[in-house]
């Protein structure tokens, strides 16, 4: 099947902006809280590598648990009250911090707690999304619809660190994770109001059992020589990526002595090439092939991480050397994320999406545990800039793996492994 130019239609598509409208504003959120519960740590409390590790760690460690039993869950329900319910739990948890810190009893411990809470509840919403895409349009549309997804992720990307960096100088960091806590609430309002019902889901599919669903999508990623590669090379590239998790605040505000608002303005830098990634993502992978485009783009992200390490000397040199690691990395990695996502979506069943999905997830999530885990102990022992500059390698290694696979010969997306799977009986096509 060649790869459908993309058409604009989705604009006419009433509850795909719904979705898209709940994923830019949750998006803008999430980065309120990935940056706010780092600051809070290291500037509330006084945190140490080690400890920041420990957070980033117990934020990902979810993905272990719901990789291996989520996926099942999911596909043996409908997708969208799951996004909602995710929704309504993260903002509970978030509400809870500043009021933590108003009656000055937060701790590390509280927010180790809210960490793993709301990485449970992103990876129970993430796992759902992907799988609910498919359901709502038709396969036709996918390119599209995960291009403009990612336009408005790479946006929130942008705007994200540098108001989260504004709001912890202005409210300090509890209390501006309390507007993180609004924005679920309105992701959660635009996904109630979607009219679109996902197709009622067959007995068969409701009696699985639950200790079978991880054996199920691993067999399935497994047996597939074109999705195999993208699970691989991404939970070896979660390891590595942990490692900068784990200690990119601490060495961007200690080692490099930058301010809260220019690291935020820094990493906003990675959503204006996460922005020109996205917008540029279908036309690159039209030209050079789906496999191709994912490889490229995957390796030339990869070796721009190895600028973090190399900051040194001169403010201007430093803040060089970080922004051209936001800008090459985000841009060629989002380029690469985009048409991963709609070669898993297209090749494999539908019935099967959460389970598999759940897979990825559970892998990376190991992955980042481990990776953040590691970073915490190398910055402890090493220093930060040595322990990032290994996780710099680390991530070029797995990326140029991904050249001895069967992905970089992949020009066209296959068709549908059974006509019969195609899709959900209520997606549609944009009216």
């Amino acid at each position: 099947m060649r790869i459908p130019r993309p058409s604009g239609a989705l604009w006419q598509h009433a509850d795909f902006l719904k979705l898209w409208s709940a994923q830019t504003v949750s998006s803008f959120g999430a980065r309120i809280a990935r940056e706010g519960l780092a600051y809070a740590a290291v500037l509330s409390i006084g945190a140490t590598a080690s400890q920041v590790g420990l957070l980033a760690a117990l934020a990902m460690g979810p993905s272990i648990v719901m990789g291996l039993f989520a996926g099942g869950l999911i596909d043996r329900r409908t997708r969208r009250p799951v996004m909602i319910a995710s929704d309504l739990v993260r903002a509970l948890i978030l509400i809870a911090i500043p009021l933590a810190a108003w009656f000055h009893v937060l701790s590390m411990a509280e927010l180790y707690g809210a960490a793993a809470l709301i990485g449970a509840a992103s990876v129970l919403f993430d796992i759902a999304d992907h799988a609910y895409l498919p359901a709502l349009i038709t396969r036709a549309y996918l390119l599209e619809g995960n291009t403009k997804l990612g336009i408005t992720e790479s946006i929130a990307e942008i705007g994200g660190p540098a108001l989260a960096g504004t709001l912890v100088q202005t409210l300090t960091a509890p209390f501006a994770l309390a507007v993180n806590a609004v924005t679920y609430l309105v992701s959660a309002a635009f996904l109630f109001g979607i009219g679109v019902r996902e197709a009622p889901l067959e007995k068969e599919s409701r009696r699985g059992r639950w200790w079978r669903d991880p054996v199920a999508g691993f067999r399935t990623v497994r047996n597939n020589p074109l999705v195999w590669p993208l699970f691989v090379v991404g939970t070896g590239s979660a390891l590595f990526g942990g490692i900068f998790s784990a200690l990119y605040i601490i060495f961007a505000a200690r080692t490099l002595a930058l301010t809260p608002s220019l690291i935020g303005v820094i990493i906003a830098m990675g959503g204006i090439g996460s922005l020109a990634g996205a917008s540029l993502a279908a036309w690159f992978t039209r030209r050079v092939g789906i496999g191709p485009a994912i490889v490229i783009s995957g390796l030339v992200s990869a070796l721009s991480s190895i600028c973090v390490p190399l900051a040194s000397g001169p403010l201007a040199v430093k803040v060089g050397l970080l922004v051209a690691a936001q800008i090459f990395g985000d841009s060629f990695g989002v380029a690469a994320i985009i048409p991963a996502s709609t070669l898993r979506q297209s090749v494999l069943p539908q019935k099967l999406l959460g389970r598999t999905a759940a897979l990825f997830q559970f892998g990376s999530g190991t992955g980042r545990v481990i990776g953040a885990l590691l970073g915490g102990f190398l910055g402890d022992g090493l220093g930060p800039r040595p322990a990032l500059l290994i996780g710099a390698l680390g991530t070029v290694a797995m990326a140029s793996w991904v050249f001895l696979t069967p992905l970089k010969n992949l020009r066209v997306l296959p068709d549908y492994p059974d006509p019969d799977e195609v899709l959900s009986e209520r997606a549609s096509v944009p009216k």
